[in-house]
Formats: C-alpha cells, structure tokens, sequence
C-alpha cells in the first residue's frame, strides 16, 4: 500500500520506518544529531514549504528523511483507513 504523506508526494509504506512528531522528538539530543547528520548526507526531503509538524523515516531505495507539514495524527488517520500496518 502506499500512504500520501503530503502535497504531491506517496511513499510506499513498506519502506517507513517511522513517523515522528516534530514537536515532541526534535528537542531530544539524539533525534537533533539524527537529523543534523541525514541533513549533511543530503538524505532530508522538504516536502513543502509549510511549518513542519512531522518527519517519515524511510529505508529504501536508501534512508531518507521527509519532512512533512501533515501532523501525525493526520498521517495515522490517513494509514489507519488504508490499513497498511503502521
């Protein structure tokens, strides 16, 4: 299955690793080191201009962060009606 994580952009859902909320997660050492290092590898994907509220880890083709506008909520609604096991 595939789960729309925001504006033009569908992400195979066997490929998430985990869908983070922005707010609770970035303020922790470890998740700010994280992103920092998927940032400097080129590995984050802004997927819209809008505030961020959350993030999808993914592994394949390669681990890729993207950054989505969507909170968590709305992306676990959004898997929930789809079933795809998140």
């Amino acid at each position: 299955m595939y789960l729309h994580v925001g504006q033009d952009f569908i992400l195979d859902s066997r490929s998430i690793v985990g869908i983070f909320d922005l707010d609770t997660t970035s303020p922790g050492r470890i998740t700010h080191e994280f992103l920092d290092h998927a940032e400097r590898e080129g590995a984050v994907v802004t997927i819209s201009e809008a505030l961020p509220k959350s993030f999808i880890v993914t592994d394949f083709p390669a681990e890729t962060v993207y950054v989505s506008a969507l909170a968590t909520g709305t992306l676990k609604s959004r898997a929930e009606k789809f079933d795809v096991g998140l």
